[in-house]
């Protein structure tokens, strides 16, 4: 018994994917989503940081993808980049109130993702916590913390996402913090480490270790060989649902190695 892994990537507009790469040749880029779900188990929707969509937009796209598929929506940048966390109220309601409901139970994580220069600062972060709803329309909504700055590796850090039942995000990055800790009722990893000369991205081996990791996760541990800020703090033997995205790195890459890793998992 474990929790669900889904395994995917992030977008489905990219012009190297197409002629052959991922896409068949001469796919029509308007079936784009359609023919990506039926590869992946979910994807990571990047465009929702940049712009709002009309409900319309949310509501096609569920009714494009099969059932069981997820897409987890990147939330608005005026959300999670700014001086004063506890001032993004009124930015946060915009974001959830927008139609993003119209996904159903496809609607995965939504992912908060800050800068590489935004420092921990306790006080002001947890008020932003306290500001993710936890439901929308009547539907329970589940948040990811993406954090790039050195100073989140810090225990306090671990408590306030773990209170607020937010998952911290791990990051395979050779860039940024490698936080391991479990806090929410599933995990989100972004793998951003693929390599351009390898056709699936990461190695045989690397992918074994991924689809292990993985599969700990689901099984409600915290894998070794992680970086933690507060491992002792962690209770395990809670079943989690896992979100692993290849996104990043060498791009071109990405759908390769999440089908590759769907097969080991």
């Amino acid at each position: 018994m474990s929790g669900k892994i889904r395994v995917g990537i992030g977008g489905w507009t990219y012009e190297p994917w197409r002629g052959g790469v991922f896409f068949p040749e001469k796919w029509p880029e308007k079936r784009e989503l359609e023919y990506a779900s039926r590869k992946m188990s979910a994807i990571e929707v990047n465009g929702t940081y940049y712009s709002g969509f009309k409900p319309p937009t949310f509501a096609k796209w569920r009714d494009e993808t099969p059932e069981g598929f997820v897409l987890t929506l990147k939330a608005s940048r005026f959300c999670t980049n700014r001086k004063v966390l506890a001032e993004a109220g009124e930015s946060v309601a915009r974001f959830v109130t927008q139609g993003i409901t119209e996904l159903g139970d496809k609607l995965g994580p939504i992912l908060w993702q800050f800068m590489a220069t935004k420092k921990f600062d306790a006080e002001d972060f947890g008020a932003f916590l306290k500001l993710l709803p936890e439901k929308q329309d009547g539907i329970a909504l589940r948040h990811a913390i993406e954090v790039r700055h050195e100073s989140f590796n810090h225990p306090e850090f671990v408590r306030l996402c773990r209170a607020a039942g937010a998952a911290i995000v791990f990051a395979d990055s050779a860039k940024y913090p490698t936080l391991a800790d479990v806090t929410g009722d599933f995990v989100y990893a972004r793998l951003e480490d693929a390599k351009t000369g390898v056709e699936t991205g990461y190695t045989s081996d690397e992918l074994d270790r991924w689809a292990k990791v993985a599969k700990s996760w689901a099984e409600g541990h915290q894998p070794d060989g992680l970086t933690y800020a507060d491992r002792a703090s962690h209770t395990g033997g809670v079943f989690r649902d896992v979100f692993v995205f290849m996104i990043n790195g060498a791009k071109e890459r990405a759908p390769a190695a999440a089908m590759s890793l769907i097969e080991r998992v």
